[in-house]
């Protein structure tokens, strides 16, 4: 089964894959926890230029499709054979962070960046997309307070609710596939509501 997290800035994803992770480890399942991008050794490499404060003449079309390049590659090297050995992935971002920042944030076409997708990621979808839902000045708070600040955290706020208000439209246009669970809520009890509705997936794949 292949389950992916998303969600906008100081959502809490790597804390509760983290725990997620850990808990299905200790029920015995074969597990493996990678994120976007990155994932891959070729994936982190192109990771730390994304991520690099100095890169301010990027374009956006650079970003998106560097953003595939690691996404490919990560793909084919190690989310494929987990899941054809029958095992489960949990990734922290993957194709619906493409769509919510550079399609809905940068306000591109969108038809033009999911065919991007599309082809870097060879048609494979997530099973079950978790999304951690806060409100943008709640999660940039909690960004600004901690962890790795980078260059696609310094946009401003319209872009970010932007990318809220992308992936809400992503989960009308697809309910069966996502989960939405309130982050503003204590991370024990976003927890648990995580494991509750994976295992309920996971119960009926």
């Amino acid at each position: 089964m292949f389950i992916t997290f998303e969600g906008s800035e100081g959502c809490g994803k790597s804390t509760q894959i983290h725990s997620l992770f850990e808990y299905l480890q200790g029920l015995g399942f074969n597990v493996l926890l990678t994120r976007e991008p990155g994932g891959t050794k070729i994936g982190e490499q192109i990771r730390s230029i994304l991520h690099n404060l100095e890169n301010t003449l990027m374009q956006q079309r650079t970003e998106i499709l560097l953003f595939q390049a690691s996404r490919a590659q990560h793909v084919e090297e190690v989310i494929r054979p987990q899941l054809e050995k029958g095992g489960i992935v949990l990734c922290d971002r993957y194709a619906d962070s493409t769509l919510a920042y550079q399609g809905y944030g940068y306000q591109r076409d969108l038809e033009s960046v999911r065919a991007i997708v599309q082809f870097a990621t060879a048609g494979l979808k997530p099973d079950c997309t978790i999304l951690l839902d806060l409100e943008v000045e709640e999660g940039l708070r909690r960004r600004a307070e901690g962890g790795e600040w980078n260059r696609l955290d310094s946009y401003q706020v319209d872009f970010y609710r932007r990318v809220r208000a992308g992936y809400l439209e992503m989960v009308k246009a697809e309910p069966q596939r996502w989960v939405v669970i309130d982050a503003a809520q204590p991370a024990q009890a976003v927890q648990q509501a995580v494991r509750e509705a994976v295992m309920h997936r996971l119960a009926n794949h």
